[in-house]
């Protein structure tokens, strides 16, 4: 007799427990056409919810055969896995697609009833669903929307005791794709949710409460043993598979396996120096007596310790970075670029190149990343190419899909800053190497499409240079528009295309500068992703800051590291000397940065730093609008890269998931935010429907010393100091994935202040602790935020999004796209008069 796992629903909730099918795919092509559109500057500006407007050929077809109509069933119904839902209300199998792809999922469930009776459920989801009860039809679902959600009251008769619960769910998956359905009980007989739960008592249970509480008994690893802390041990044995996956990019997989003994309490995974770095997901599988289930974890590896300090000389950091990423990046064709500058040619580039060849053979979202690096090795290497697949890799520049105007049925994005950059690049370098070739798409001879291309270049540049960037100061975006830009100054025939992208790295490399700490952008963002911020040390913008001015560290992944390199070596790039005292401070001084990016200054940033601590924030940002994948606080503080702090409202309650915004990269509601120097306040004022949560990253085990008490908790690393206050009491969450490394606080409504500091300024811990404890913040009726900083007096945070304190004024709508830098010292201000905020 199988075993049941069973869980209450009481009405209003979701119903939380299924089994799932394997998911269908099937590829959905239609006729190759062109689309009429230019890159959007405010695509993420979401004007409803966080609704991304654009529509494909593909969808207005999908949606026209199918929107309202009931979804065409697909796929064997036959369940081969289990869902657990570990706090989140939906059965959530969301992710990235980079072909558009019909996807198609079977979901049972059983609700056992007191007595027979009537029920009304709720069913929500972005696609296409049917509901049958006891085998039947209830009625479907069919809106369609792309990652929009809408639901449906559905009307069941559910008979005393167990009841089939079955839902088809559909949708087309273009790209990011929010592929999920949530089923709410509102109201009928009391019932219980129940799945198969092996063929013994207590097993699902056991499983299910270990996989809810384990976690990684670091937030980050540099050397050692990576291991699970396993709280709640299962008392009988079991199988533990591991997939270990990177981003949504990456096309590397590595899968372990492990026997897990009764009692144990730690699951190791392995050694650092045997596993890939980068922020990786960990899918980790437990099998045991008939039930099998998973759970998705996340933590970054890291290879810093074996790396060392970085070479002082720029030559030997150029040499040391190209090296590193011949030999131990992920094979693509931005490490054939390494390996190709350095001598490295052969077999194993060779296979590197072909095996990328197939995504910009069939136009891939995200094909234009690999084909602006494969440009330069075709251009600058090829006599270093085996003649087989350099015949193959002309073919694939010559029939890619380089804009929408051209004819195809793709679902590449050409709405954003980054992806523009990299097709009209493209286009513009590969008309230039084959001027007299047929280009298959747009029908143009090489020259023709060079020409077309170097004006859209132009035309991108001319709006970097009015606005930058669009996705603003956002830490994954950096390294693609640096890609573009450095395979334009190195590989551009027209001088003034050249000219003007080499201004443009080095405009790049100087703002990441201006937010660095501890080798790594620090600061507001437009668009981040978990594996972005989490990432203290592989984040390619950290491998960039060794290579320019030697602080920071090398991850696996990379999209500009060699082709920056190269610029230097081989094309004259010059990197100011200056970078260096911009990126790392001095003991004694503070920097106050201010200024603007993104059409029409639509994000004003203030960034402030010593050389304890850094923050930045995005000023008068969108007050309490739906957001999209912004982080709008972050901070960092000592001399560990891992000792940072970020806040946000979550945008999905499944740790590690493809929702934009997900539950650590943006904010489901964007919140208000001033900062002044070294003190913050983030007001959240969440939409009904919206996770019922905000929370702060907090890496204890990255700290040297930390308190947490009540509404209060601080930490110190090094001589940098932090506190948070909370204007309801701080939970530490010390069970599941973020276990130690989160404070949460319940609503959506709440109020957080953000206060740094430093031994130097403020003496021991403890007493900078109790001296910033007492901070509150205070409402005046015209919208006034006021709070008593005990270093700063009274700070006055304005309806209009500037704050006042020390006699000035920060005033975000003065921010200039070039920026003001003001060195200050790093102690309070005791001007004579009020000044308004200085120009460098």
């Amino acid at each position: 007799m199988t075993a049941k796992l069973t869980r209450p629903v009481a009405p209003g909730t979701p119903i939380t427990l299924w089994t799932l099918s394997t998911t269908h795919e099937s590829r959905y092509d239609v006729a190759d056409q062109p689309m009429s559109g230019e890159m959007d500057p405010f695509f993420f500006v979401t004007k409803h919810k966080n609704f991304i407007p654009h529509e494909y050929p593909c969808r207005t077809q999908f949606a026209g055969e199918r929107r309202g109509r009931r979804p065409v069933v697909a796929g064997s119904p036959a369940t081969e896995r289990v869902w657990l839902p570990f706090g989140s209300p939906r059965v959530d199998l969301s992710g990235f697609w980079f072909r558009p792809t019909v996807i198609a999922t079977h979901a049972v469930t059983t609700l056992n009833a007191q007595v027979a009776g009537h029920a009304r459920v709720r069913l929500a989801t972005c696609g296409g669903a049917i509901v049958w009860v006891n085998g039947i039809d209830a009625g479907f679902m069919a809106p369609y929307g792309r990652n929009l959600e809408t639901d449906k009251v559905f009307d069941l008769e559910l008979r005393a005791g167990a009841n089939e619960i079955r839902i088809f769910f559909d949708d087309l998956a273009e790209r990011d794709a929010r592929y999920y359905f949530q089923l709410d009980y509102l109201d009928g007989p009391a019932v219980t949710v129940s799945i198969p739960g092996g063929h013994h008592e207590g097993v699902a249970d056991a499983i299910e409460t270990l996989l809810s509480t384990m976690h990684f008994e670091q937030a980050a690893y540099r050397s050692g043993p990576v291991a699970f802390h396993l709280p709640h041990p299962l008392p009988f044995a079991a199988d533990a598979h591991i997939a270990i996956e990177g981003d949504f990019m990456s096309t590397e997989r590595f899968d372990l396996t492990a026997s897990l003994a009764a009692g144990a309490d730690r699951l190791v995974v392995g050694d650092v120096a045997d596993l890939p770095s980068d922020f990786r997901h960990f899918k980790v599988t437990l099998t045991t007596d008939g039930f099998s289930a998973a759970r998705v974890f996340g933590v970054e590896i890291s290879q810093a310790d074996r790396q060392g300090a970085a070479p002082a000389d720029l030559a030997a950091r150029i040499t040391e970075a190209l090296d590193w990423v011949s030999e131990h990046a992920e094979p693509d064709t931005v490490t054939a670029i390494a390996r190709l500058a350095t001598g490295r040619g052969g077999a194993r580039t060779d296979a590197m190149i072909e095996a990328m060849l197939p995504a910009i053979e069939d136009c891939h979202d995200c094909a234009d990343f690999i084909l602006v690096p494969l440009l330069w090795s075709r251009t600058r290497q090829a006599d270093a190419i085996a003649p087989a697949l350099l015949a193959r890799i002309d073919a694939a520049i010559l029939g890619y899909r380089y804009w929408m105007d051209e004819p195809g049925n793709d679902v590449q994005w050409y709405f954003s800053e980054n992806h523009a950059l990299l097709f009209h690049t493209a286009a513009y370098l590969a008309g230039h190497l084959f001027p007299e070739a047929r280009f298959v798409r747009s029908g143009r001879l090489g020259h023709e499409q060079s020409e077309v291309g170097a004006g859209r270049v132009r035309a991108w540049l001319d709006h970097f240079e009015a606005w930058e960037m669009a996705e603003f100061n956002s830490a994954p975006y950096f390294p693609i528009d640096l890609k573009g830009l450095s395979a334009l100054y190195a590989l551009s025939p027209d001088a003034d295309i050249r000219a003007r992208a080499g201004a443009a790295i080095i405009r790049l490399l100087r703002v990441v500068a201006a937010s660095a700490h501890q080798g790594v952008l620090t600061g507001a963002q437009g668009r981040s992703y978990e594996h972005t911020l989490r990432a203290g040390r592989t984040l390619e913008l950290s491998a960039l800051g060794r290579l320019a001015w030697g602080q920071g560290h090398f991850g696996r992944r990379y999209h500009a590291l060699p082709q920056i390199a190269l610029c230097v070596r081989d094309h004259g790039l010059m990197i100011p000397e200056d970078l260096a005292s911009e990126a790392c401070l001095a003991a004694g001084t503070a920097r106050e940065w201010t200024f603007a990016q993104g059409q029409d200054r639509f994000a004003k940033l203030y960034h402030h730093k010593t050389r304890d601590h850094a923050m930045g924030s995005a000023a008068g940002y969108r007050w309490h609008q739906w957001g999209y994948q912004e982080t709008v606080i972050h901070a960092r503080f000592g001399d560990n890269a891992d000792a940072q702090v970020w806040i946000n409202h979550p945008g999905e309650l499944i740790h590690s998931g493809y929702a934009r915004p997900s539950y650590w990269g943006g904010s489901a509601t964007l919140p208000r935010v001033h900062q002044y120097r070294d003190l913050a306040i983030v007001d959240f004022r969440g939409h009904a429907g919206q996770p019922d949560l905000t929370h702060a990253w907090f890496p204890t085990t990255a700290f040297d010393a930390f308190t947490i008490d009540e509404r209060v908790a601080a930490a110190m690393n090094g001589a940098g100091y932090v506190l948070l206050k909370g204007s309801s009491p701080l939970h530490w969450v010390r069970l599941g994935p973020t276990a130690n490394h989160e404070l949460r606080m319940v609503g959506h409504t709440g109020r957080w202040i953000v206060r740094l500091g430093s031994a130097g300024k403020h003496g021991h811990f403890d007493a900078f602790s109790r001296r910033f404890a007492a901070i509150e913040m205070m409402d005046e009726a015209d919208g006034t935020i006021i709070l008593d900083d005990p270093d700063y007096g009274r700070v006055r945070c304005r309806p209009d999004g500037s704050t006042q304190a020390e006699g000035r004024v920060i005033d975000p709508a003065t921010f200039t796209v070039e920026g003001a830098l003001s060195r200050l010292p790093d102690g309070l201000l005791t001007p004579t008069r009020p000044v308004a905020m200085p120009v460098a």
